[in-house]
């Protein structure tokens, strides 16, 4: 089986989170990834991870992530610039967040970790 490219993972990761399917994205993720957001703070562990996650989208039902550009970095990982566009499902406010994301693969191909630093908004 041919491996896949870390930017192709991200995009993966990138497009399954466009489409909201939750259960496809927590595969991606290593039992003992971690997560940091500049704006939610750490997580650590897979399930950790999902119970974040799974706030997040139910907070913002219709986010999604504009991408323009992903950029292999020597270590596996693989960063990227991105736009989040989504309405807040408690006050209806049409929100919208710039940032910088880099997500670390393992040789397995999974997500071991995964920084986000918003920039805007």
């Amino acid at each position: 089986m041919a491996e896949i490219s870390p930017v192709e993972l991200a995009q993966r990761y990138v497009a399954l989170s466009n489409d909201h399917d939750l259960n496809k994205v927590f595969c991606l993720f290593d039992h003992m990834a971690t997560y940091h957001s500049s704006q939610f703070g750490s997580f650590m562990g897979r399930e950790s991870i999902e119970e974040m996650m799974g706030g997040f989208f139910s907070k913002f039902p219709d986010v999604c992530w504009t991408v323009d550009e992903y950029v292999q970095e020597p270590d596996r990982s693989v960063s990227f610039e991105f736009i989040m566009r989504a309405t807040s499902a408690d006050t209806g406010e049409t929100v919208e967040r710039r940032g910088i994301e880099r997500i670390y693969f393992g040789q397995d191909e999974l997500i071991t970790h995964v920084e986000v630093g918003v920039t805007t908004g």
